[in-house]
């Protein structure tokens, strides 16, 4: 009797799960390619990418675009994963450049999918390539993130990607070193971020040219006040569906105290 009270009082805790080692030499040839595609895009981004350099080109750059459509288009895909996937800083100013080059279905489906692909090419770095590093600097992080996993499941990653104030970077980097599984982090991750880039890539397709957002960026659209609202209101969607589970889990705990109580009674 005492064994079998002890063994259902012991809870499973959180533990980091670690994953397939990769060779030691070829993991060193894999952080310096990262290091070096690393410096060689902050380098492109900071001379071509910046809105100053775009602003005198944007007549050249429709014209191409015209010209070649599926190209540019690509391109595009590739740079924003790469930017995102590098934890590159510019990823707000791209989704507004983005967002009014191509307008707002094209923007929406490329930045939707580039910035899922792009996060997990960071939270896959994190896992297996910088881990070491970055465990020890979000150890704290990660132990109560894999207790929040374990409690709320994956509406916890959902909180977390719908609510702006997590850090795109510091969720893909942390996540990494959870156990959740890639496709999972994959397909929450998309469904989680989907609202606030529907919000960029508005913000972006509104503004009239590359100017205006190089003088005001996304305040051309949005004043102080509305970004707070949105910012609310991102955060009361992302906390709805954990309230709601523990509130329907409540009531259940509440209906089976009273189904048990008359059985005792009896």
């Amino acid at each position: 009797m005492n064994s079998n009270s002890n063994q259902a009082s012991e809870q499973p805790k959180a533990t980091v799960v670690e994953p397939p080692k990769i060779e030691q030499h070829k993991k060193k040839w894999f952080i310096a390619a990262v290091v070096l595609l690393f410096v060689i895009l902050s380098y492109l981004s900071r001379s071509y990418l910046n809105l100053d350099y775009l602003a005198q080109q944007e007549t050249e750059l429709k014209e191409f675009y015209r010209s070649n459509p599926l190209l540019v288009y690509a391109l595009a895909f590739f740079i924003y994963v790469a930017v995102t996937g590098l934890s590159i800083p510019g990823a707000t100013a791209l989704s507004l450049l983005y967002a009014w080059f191509f307008d707002f279905v094209a923007g929406l489906i490329l930045i939707s999918f580039a910035s899922t692909a792009g996060a997990t090419i960071a939270f896959l770095i994190s896992r297996y390539l910088f881990r070491d590093w970055f465990q020890k600097r979000f150890h704290d992080r990660v132990e109560l993130i894999n207790e929040a996993m374990d409690r709320e499941g994956n509406l916890y990653l959902f909180m977390m990607r719908l609510i702006p104030i997590f850090p795109f970077f510091v969720v893909n980097v942390v996540m990494g070193l959870t156990k959740v599984k890639i496709f999972t982090f994959w397909w929450v991750s998309q469904i989680g971020m989907l609202a606030g880039t529907i919000v960029y890539v508005y913000a972006g397709s509104s503004i009239p040219d590359l100017t205006t957002l190089q003088k005001d960026g996304i305040k051309a659209v949005f004043s102080g006040p509305e970004l707070i609202q949105l910012t609310l209101a991102f955060a009361m969607l992302g906390v709805f569906p954990i309230a709601a589970k523990k509130i329907t889990s409540s009531i259940q705990k509440r209906a089976r105290r009273k189904i048990k109580k008359p059985s005792d009674e009896s």
